[in-house]
């Protein structure tokens, strides 16, 4: 059995106990439990075990190939063992104490860490909140176990021990327990680390023994006279599972980028979290941390979009639940297909949790996902089901859209009438034999959104958009000419490409001249559009392309997902009939 499996099989005890201790709670009047915040929390714990399974040559493949070619001492058969597992245990949790030390001492380190403190609460469910990127450097702590002569297999078994242990102490329904909080990592003890108090922060790192913390210095116990803080100094203020991931890797980059010196572009990753090169710090000043200053990040969702996102969330937790039990035996591009339909869902849930999108562009979302994944593993039924729908789910959206808001929505008939003319090209692509009726649908798909973009704007307001989107298309063309495209469908494909090139350069002139983030996300649109329909043609008139339905749909669907949302979006153009 494989640890996914593992993690799949522990994930019912996972949530039975979260439940308990809500109920607990409640039955106390101390409920630690918010919605959205525990939604976030458990999220990011699906999306990190699903991450995981690209990534296992990072830790025990990495630990593995070191063992094999490392070791100083001989396989005698100790460590399975009943002392042997003892110790390896032992030994794995001290390195454990000064990875997770590291992690708080160390830019780069504690830009993957962070996504642990993100809540400001504490509860079981933030025990799952993990991040993605921990396995691209964790490795690195647990190679001298490999040159221990410590086999891979106790290698796993105790992590997963070490792992397994540290959920029961993300609690505030238990308290001081005497001499055990002394010697083991114990609730009162996480709380401690988990706090942002001044006299608590970086404290208290032990995984399963607390006293690596008494050795080296690191032990606070809890003040009872001072409640905990919980959160991060620099709070995360979102749902976004992927922005939690990257958002101090982001400013980390951007303090890099900023200063002046060489040497402050490497401390900047090295150094303590909190410090920036005083050329950055004068240059782009931060307020200093102010404990009475925090704020609980609580964005109001009315009771509707709260079932909804329930809802969501429970599909999504079968997903989670699915892709990792199969996903040791089934091929890459269907992990990978499978992997973008699970993020997409839980980014959707996020955004509609903070008012981003509503619950129409979360189904447009995840039903746009499903249709690009069901190409790529061959699954033709839900593929003939999900494509269709799609677009039909982006004409309700726009429908329901302009009834809500018909003054702003006045031309959206062009938006209707380009998703209208997708949906048929779909249809016809889908069908043997109907390419020309295919590409002639979308010709007239291309030009309602002309039209769209058009209204009270200049013909191709930036020259340079213009000039750039000329040559790629020109270069596109030149290759499918010479690569193989049917003398009796260029005339066609010419065609095609000067309606795709116009509306994309018009797409982008209209966010040079409104610079807005609505108009951004219709250019980029058009440019994945554009992307898109060359990426089919290369498949299809040059060289097949690996894993071409992940790259011709995906960039498909982000193109008309961000067409539609964006022009909902947008106070311009002021639409007219």
């Amino acid at each position: 059995m494989s640890p996914s499996q593992i993690i799949v099989l522990a994930t019912p005890v996972f949530l039975a106990l979260i439940a308990i201790e809500f109920v607990v709670g409640l039955r106390r009047g101390r409920n630690t439990y918010r919605f959205d915040d525990a939604l976030s929390s458990i999220s990011l714990g699906m999306l990190s075990q699903a991450s995981v399974v690209f990534v296992p040559l990072l830790k025990i493949g990495i630990y593995t190939a070191a063992f094999n070619s490392l070791s100083l001492v001989p396989d005698t058969g100790f460590w399975t063992t009943l002392p042997g597992w003892l110790l390896a245990l032992l030994f794995y949790d001290f390195l454990y104490y000064w990875n997770h030390r590291l992690g708080h001492t160390a830019g780069v380190f504690w830009a993957a860490h962070v996504v642990h403190h993100q809540s400001q609460d504490y509860n079981l469910s933030t025990a799952l909140r993990q991040p993605s990127s921990y396995p691209l450097l964790g490795w690195v702590f647990y190679l001298p176990m490999a040159v221990a002569g410590v086999p891979p297999l106790v290698f796993a078994v105790v992590t997963l021990i070490d792992l397994l242990y540290q959920f029961w102490i993300h609690t505030e329904h238990v308290g001081r327990l005497g001499r055990f909080d002394r010697w083991f990592a114990s609730p009162s003890n996480h709380r401690v680390h988990h706090a942002v108090n001044h006299r608590y922060v970086d404290r208290n790192y032990g995984g399963i023994l607390t006293l690596w913390d008494h050795l080296f210095g690191s032990f606070e116990p809890e003040d009872p006279r001072e409640p905990c803080v919980y959160g991060t100094r620099s709070p995360l203020n979102s749902w976004d599972p992927l922005w939690a991931n990257a958002e101090v890797y982001w400013a980390l980059a951007k303090d890099s980028w900023h200063t002046k010196r060489w040497s402050d572009k490497l401390r900047v990753w090295l150094k303590p979290p909190g410090w920036r090169p005083a050329d950055v710090a004068v240059a782009f000043p931060k307020p200093a941390f102010d404990i009475t200053a925090l704020r609980t990040y609580a964005p109001p969702i009315p009771h509707a979009v709260r079932v909804f996102a329930a809802l969501q969330f429970v599909a999504l937790l079968v997903g989670v639940a699915v892709f990792l039990w199969q996903a040791d035996t089934a091929a890459l591009p269907h992990n990978i297909a499978g992997f973008a339909v699970l993020l997409a869902g839980l980014w959707a849930v996020g955004a509609l949790l903070q008012g981003r999108i509503g619950m129409g562009e979360v189904l447009l979302i995840e039903c746009a996902a499903l249709a690009m994944a069901s190409a790529v593993t061959g699954w033709t039924a839900a593929h003939l089901v999900f494509k269709p729908l799609t677009m039909l789910i982006a004409l309700g959206v726009v429908l329901l859209a302009r009834r809500a808001s018909a003054t702003a929505l006045r031309g959206a008939v062009w938006l209707l009438a380009a998703l209208a003319a997708s949906l048929a090209g779909d249809v016809f692509l889908m069908l043997e034999g109907l390419f020309i009726p295919g590409l002639a649908a979308f010709l007239l798909a291309h030009l309602a959104y002309i039209a769209l973009f058009r209204q009270d704007m200049p013909w191709l307001p930036s020259r340079q958009a213009a000039w750039g989107v000329a040559a790629a298309g020109l270069g596109m063309f030149a290759v499918l000419w010479f690569g193989g495209l049917p003398p009796e469908l260029r005339a066609p494909v010419a065609a095609y490409v000067l309606a795709i090139g116009l509306m994309t350069a018009q797409a982008l002139g209209r966010a040079s001249v409104q610079r807005d983030g609505p108009s951004v996300m219709v250019a980029v649109g058009a440019v994945c559009f554009m992307l898109s329909d060359a990426l089919l043609a290369i498949n299809r008139f040059v060289s097949p392309l690996p894993m071409s339905a992940f790259w011709v749909l995906g960039s498909y669907y982000a193109a008309q997902s961000l067409m539609v949302m964006g022009v909902l979006r947008s106070g311009a153009p002021r639409f007219t009939r």
